[in-house]
């Protein structure tokens, strides 16, 4: 068990303002080179100092240790011994790279365990070149298949199948198709091996023994103490495809294996094989395919027992947690292609998890997993947090995405991505860097303490849910067929699901999903009006639109009824049965209640199962020069919450969801928050870790009190009994205080007064050197011609091209798998003409691997003396000569041959960079720094933390700042060279406390980011969100040589006012 702490009768005080390594994130810690036991280690004690309570070893692109060899387990031992020494915890990851089975392609390496897929082709279908590969188990085509049956299918003129018969399989006429078993071919990304048959139960027992069981044998004794949890990553099957039209004549690919249809025929008693044409094409007069809906659920069911089962049964048995999660957890259509659904196969985990990439707003996959968390009795869910949000990515995003997610059940957060190395391809593997790599780390603490706080009190107790929704994604089942007749009806299903999701969590009203599959295997009878699954039990189940049900389940939402409980009916109808049709869950919801699809008529109906409601006032007030276009109404719109039950109090979590559309300009609203019950409620503060009550009143039987927040705001509140508040630890020491109006009553906002514009920055500094960005070169390859300047990846692919080596892109082989040291036997010559308007003394070069290279400054050879690094220790620093006015000559000639990496260089010095257009241009250091954006000030690439000086002069009174418009991680505040704290949530606001009158000195600090010196500076998409290796390479319109650059800095002149005088002297703009 992770928590045990938190199954003491009360939450300690210490503990909340302190909390453990296993309240605490643990990143995935990015294995991404040739490992050194000395650097590893130096790694994890910044990684303490940042908050974190452990480390995932998760092996990334880059790695060229051997997978799971000698010095491998080296490694993993000294790292782990570490950890303990450190008060922290080691987590394992069982795969190099992911999706997790294929053990980086020891497993496949044998046939037998490779996936395998079936190919319906048109009989005289003429096959096309493998296109591009990709980091994923899409399926790898080969000539390795067999023949499992020959179909002649009918269609009428609209495309609708009037028939199907198989046909012997040496029939020669025309229009038939052919359906094949093949075997996986070869592809880098699997370390020019294969994915894993995850339908094949021997396969996974192979890919355990492979890896759990050597983990094991390394490291037994560990096993529940100081390892508590194995990751595994994106399982999934060969992706299911669909044909566009009924009348194509192309391949489709989907989900097979060898002993499928023995499997199927024992499940369901016919052979899949005989009614093969219905998973692909629609019958004549809309009916539903019973065959196709079988097949998907014994898709599903064989991927989850092979997998989710088989492992998390071996973890459970040896003494840690399955955690990690499911490929394609977001919509019906993405799981129905890529598992069938999520919830089966997450049965098994200790510690299910989902995957969060782009900061996108992924309702479902986390109530999802939160779902089966609570209904199997786990102590928490698992995030992949942060995932491809990119350099920009800042500590405001970093605490309302966590906070939506913390809402949602998500205790252990592991923060994607701590790289140990940015050598090579590995600095491009979903940035950001969470570590020693970005200027801020040293900062981050005070956005986990936050989390580590919170999830003290939310992992205690048991969740208080009182609604269950059964997941309609069996319905989507029967619907997957060609785009054009079926794609209008699976988009209604998947809006329906969004939207059933959002009116519930948005109104305030939490809910679990009830899957089908589930159900069936692990509901419990009861003799009460609810509806037992699991460790949970519903008041209500809604059935939201579902259009087949399993007769197992119409059986128990039977009793439920019987029983006093109240089943939901929304839309229409189910009208199929197990995918037949039946007239029986029609007459079931007759006699139950049944209500339209519309967000009204649902609250109105769920009303009484209420717990908690918000009402949002603006404090500001409305804007009366806008027109209102429609009702809003006055309950929160952009709120989620969680409940607990913890003995006979409670824990009740609020928090923000969505990004505001301006992240400067923001309001703060005033909150009524109505809970059902009289409580007494005690503010747990994870901020700062304060602990005080607050005043409520109570109306009808309700708990009500008023609270402020802004757009990044939560609030954790502890609520206990009115009858009862002695033996609660710190709230019982709080309450003794009585009247204190200071620890009884949480104050309302500060809002600004008479406020003072800051004067212009009168000083600046930076934290390390100014950068020029050398990603541009002339270049020559051998002994061959120069040619004109180009973007040096770019160049890099085009000699890679020349010499029939495999490209750098997203999907490679591992520099592992080819551990035979390669002499290079060619050379690249790159020459970057760098134009100053000023001269040094003394630049220096900042590349990688410069030992290997010959270096020229302007005619004159470079020793190579290394002196440090920047921004990452294999990006090395040398001294070079004069930088002169005019033109400067820098070439740089690499060894060149399968493990070079050819990378962008940079010069660093005391000077100021002008950008136009493709070009930069060495200037001057500027003088002074004016607030707006930076990077047009002199710093196009500088990557570091930027300071603000200013003088001003104030009267005596109590100082609060405000920094509207900002970019970079945060800010931080000194006054008078004393620190105040650090500022990144709305209203960007701080006390600086009392201060005399007279002359002050305020210093603010942004701390920046790498992006404009390591990030996609010439993708030209802004709207991208995918920040993925393949950004660094676009084409076309999605390209440009122009730098595309992003704002930096303290963007407007930041404002201050004081409290508690009758006046304020100077700082007025």
């Amino acid at each position: 068990m992770l928590y045990q702490k938190s199954k003491k009768e009360v939450l300690e005080e210490e503990l909340f303002q302190n909390p453990t390594s296993e309240y605490r994130a643990a990143p995935f810690w990015a294995w991404n080179c040739k490992l050194d036991k000395d650097k590893l280690t130096e790694e994890i004690p910044q990684m303490k100092k940042m908050g974190m309570g452990g480390f995932h070893i998760h092996c990334r692109v880059g790695l060229d240790t051997e997978y799971l060899g000698e010095e491998f387990f080296e490694c993993v031992h000294a790292c782990e011994e570490k950890g303990r020494e450190e008060d922290m915890l080691c987590y394992l990851y069982d795969e190099d790279r992911w999706p997790s089975g294929s053990a980086g392609g020891i497993v496949t390496k044998e046939k037998k365990y490779r996936t395998r897929f079936m190919v319906m082709s048109p009989a005289d279908y003429v096959e096309s070149e493998e296109e591009a590969f990709m980091s994923a188990a899409k399926a790898v085509r080969s000539k390795d298949r067999k023949l499992l049956g020959t179909y002649r299918v009918m269609l009428n003129d609209e495309g609708y199948m009037t028939g199907y018969e198989r046909v012997a399989d040496d029939a020669k006429e025309e229009g038939l198709w052919r359906a094949f078993l093949e075997i996986s071919g070869d592809t880098p990304w699997f370390n020019d091996q294969a994915y894993v048959n995850t339908l094949d139960k021997k396969a996974l027992d192979e890919f355990i023994r492979v890896t759990h069981e050597k983990y094991y044998a390394e490291l037994k004794e560990e096993f529940g103490k100081s390892i508590p949890s194995i990751f595994t990553d994106e399982p999934q099957t060969t992706l299911k495809g669909v044909l566009f039209s009924p009348f194509d004549k192309e391949q489709v690919i989907t989900a097979y294996t060898d002993d499928f249809d023995e499997t199927f025929t024992k499940a369901f008693g016919f052979s899949i094989l005989e009614r093969l044409p219905e998973l692909f094409w629609e019958a004549e007069g809309g009916k539903v395919s019973q065959a196709r809906y079988f097949y998907h659920r014994h898709v599903c069911q064989r991927f989850s027992e092979a997998f989710g089962d088989n492992v998390g049964d071996w973890c459970r048995e040896h003494g840690i947690e399955l955690t990690g999660h499911m490929m394609n957890e977001w919509t019906l259509h993405s799981q129905t292609m890529a598992l069938g659904e999520v919830m089966r196969p997450l049965k098994s985990f200790g510690i299910p998890g989902v995957d969060m990439l782009c900061d996108r707003r992924e309702l479902s996959t986390a109530k999802q997993a939160q779902s089966v968390a609570h209904q199997y009795g786990r102590e928490g869910v698992m995030s992949e947090i942060y995932g491809v949000t990119g350099w920009g990515f800042d500590f405001r995003n970093h605490k309302l995405a966590g906070d939506w997610q913390a809402a949602l059940g998500v205790t252990l957060r592991v923060p994607h991505l701590t790289w140990v190395s940015m050598e090579g391809e590995a600095k491009r593997d979903y940035p950001a860097s969470i570590g020693y790599q970005s200027p801020w780390f040293e900062e981050y603490a005070s956005v986990e303490d936050h989390f580590a706080r919170l999830n003290t009190a939310l992992t205690r107790g048991e969740a208080s849910v009182k609604v269950g929704v059964l997941h309609p994604v069996e319905s989507y089942w029967l619907y997957w067929g060609n785009k054009v007749q079926t794609a209008t009806k699976r988009q209604g299903l998947e809006e329906n699901f969004e939207h059933i999701i959002e009116w519930l969590l948005f109104n305030l009203i939490d809910f679990d999903f009830i899957s089908e599959a589930l159900l069936e295997e692990d509901y419990v009878e009861t003799a009460g009006p609810v509806l037992r699954m699991g460790a949970m039990s519903y008041d209500v189940v809604v059935v939201p639109g579902c259009r087949t049900l399993r007769s197992s389940t119409l059986s128990k939402l039977r009793s439920f009824r019987e029983r006093g409980g109240e089943v939901i009916f929304m839309g229409e109808a189910p009208g199929y049965l197990d995918a037949a049709e039946s007239s029986e869950p029609k007459i079931f919801a007759q006699s139950c209640t049944w209500i339209d699809f519309n967000k009204a008529s649902l609250l109105e109906r769920l009303e009484k199962y209420r717990e908690v409601d918000m009402e949002c006032t603006p404090v500001e007030g409305d804007d009366p020069t806008r027109m209102k276009h429609k009702e809003n109404g006055s309950r929160t719109s952009n709120m989620f919450y969680q409940m607990r039950n913890d003995g006979d109090t409670k824990w009740l979590f609020i928090c923000h969801v969505n990004k505001p559309k301006n992240e400067f300009v923001t309001f703060t609203e005033k909150l009524r928050i109505r809970i059902k019950g009289e409580y007494k409620p005690v503010v747990y503060d994870t901020m700062t870790g304060d602990i005080y009550p607050v005043d409520a009143c109570y109306e009808n039987g309700n708990t009500v009190l008023t609270d402020y927040e802004a757009v990044h705001d939560s609030l954790l509140l502890h609520l206990l009994p009115v009858k009862k508040t002695d033996g609660y630890g710190a709230e019982k020491r709080r309450m003794a205080q009585g009247n204190n109006a200071e620890m009884t009553k949480r104050k309302g906002p500060v809002l600004p007064g008479n406020i003072h514009y800051f004067q212009e920055p009168c000083t600046y500094g930076l934290s390390e050197e100014n950068v020029v960005l050398l990603d541009m070169a002339e270049y020559a390859f051998d002994e061959g011609e120069w040619k004109p300047r180009e973007e040096i990846l770019r160049i890099d692919n085009l000699f890679r091209e020349k010499l029939g080596l495999p490209q750098r892109m997203e999907a490679l082989s591992q520099p592992w798998v080819h551990a035979e040291e390669e002499k290079p036997e060619h050379m690249l010559k790159l020459r970057f003409r760098i134009s100053s308007g000023t001269r040094a003394d003394r630049i220096r070069l900042a590349m990688e691997n410069p030992e290997q290279a010959e270096i020229f400054w302007n005619g004159a050879e470079i020793d190579g003396q290394i002196e440090g690094w920047y921004v990452d220790k294999a990006i090395k620093v040398l001294p070079l000569k004069e930088l002169c006015t005019g033109e400067n000559l820098l070439e740089i000639w690499i060894p060149f041959g399968r493990k070079t990496n050819v990378e962008w260089c940079y010069l660093l010095g005391d000077f100021g960079v002008r950008v136009y257009g493709s070009h930069a241009e060495i200037t001057e250091k500027p003088k002074r720094l004016y607030y707006g954006d930076y990077v047009n000030q002199g710093f196009p690439f500088y990557a570091g933390n930027m300071e603000y000086g200013i003088r001003e002069d104030m009267d005596e009174g109590i100082l609060y700042l405000e920094i509207p418009q900002y970019r970079g991680a945060l800010v931080q505040v000194f006054l008078d060279g004393r620190k105040i704290g650090n500022v990144f949530t709305a209203p960007y606001r701080i006390c600086c406390g009392k201060v005399a009158a007279g002359s002050h000195e305020i210093t603010l600090k942004v701390f920046g980011n790498r992006v404009n010196a390591f990030g996609a500076v010439h993708h030209a998409d802004h709207t991208e969100s995918w920040y993925g290796p393949n950004l660094w390479r676009t084409t076309g319109n999605r390209w440009a040589y122009e730098y595309q650059l992003e704002t930096m800095g303290i963007l407007t002149a930041p404002y201050y006012w004081i409290e508690g005088c009758p006046s304020t002297a100077g700082g007025q703009k």
